[in-house]
């Protein structure tokens, strides 16, 4: 008897430790068990391939993209790329250039309009020369607050003379004579022949000086009245100007 209830109480223990078992297999299953410990894996540190390529994550949010722009003077001004780009045109390069290139100006000299030379806005001197031998100089200074324009020669007229004595072609200038204020010009005056092989020679106490225009067709103007030395000066038939001059030396060269 007593072998029996020995065998009953085995039987119970095992079937209550079947039971146990059953119990704690269907905790497991059903996620309250101890497999919890799966989910300390998905909190690793390592970046998962999907979370590497994301657009969102890359470096244009920490700025270093946009170092990237032409010219940009760093990315940690910018948060994305677009950014990284504006700062590049904002730190001087070509839009900066550009703005200093529009303000410059050109250097450029009186800002007058230039005017014919002409007896009132000058001042005429003519002194004899000993070299060349029978030469006068003409020299004619801007007295005016604008540049003015020497055109062609002088059209000089001594005492009773019935007609202006012609040009030396040869002493054109390539330009017009430009005179700015207190500037001078010059022209010679061949008197007579050295050689005296002249005719009709004489001596003249008076000097008017005409000046031409631009078309070269009549005098424009006041004229001038240099002073002739008290003796006076010797002419003849030969005698001839040359061109305006902005050189002195060459006016003396003819």
């Amino acid at each position: 008897m007593s072998d029996l209830r020995t065998s009953r109480t085995r039987l119970v223990a095992a079937a209550a430790t079947a039971v146990l078992a059953a119990l704690s297999l269907t905790a497991c299953n059903d996620g309250t068990g101890t497999d919890d410990e799966g989910a300390s894996a998905a909190t690793s540190t390592s970046p998962s391939p999907g979370a590497a390529s994301s657009p969102s994550t890359g470096s244009d949010s920490t700025g270093s993209t946009g170092s990237a722009g032409p010219t940009g003077s760093s990315g940690s001004s910018g948060t994305s790329g677009s950014a990284g780009s504006s700062g590049g045109t904002s730190s001087g390069g070509s839009t900066t250039g550009g703005s200093n290139a529009s303000a410059s100006k050109a250097p450029g000299g009186s800002s007058a309009t230039p005017v014919t030379c002409e007896g009132s806005n000058t001042k005429t001197v003519a002194a004899p020369l000993s070299r060349p031998l029978n030469h006068m100089l003409l020299t004619v200074t801007n007295t005016g607050g604008k540049p003015c324009f020497l055109y062609g020669y002088p059209s000089v007229q001594f005492a009773d003379a019935q007609s202006e004595p012609p040009v030396i072609e040869d002493s054109q200038p390539q330009a017009v004579v430009t005179l700015e204020p207190g500037q001078s010009g010059y022209a010679a005056v061949s008197l007579s022949a050295a050689d005296g092989s002249a005719s009709n020679g004489r001596t003249v106490r008076s000097l008017t000086v005409y000046f031409y225009g631009r078309s070269m067709s009549e005098s424009v103007g006041s004229s001038a009245h240099p002073s002739l030395p008290a003796k006076g000066v010797h002419i003849d038939d030969s005698i001839k100007v040359t061109y305006w001059q902005q050189e002195m030396s060459d006016a003396v060269n003819w």
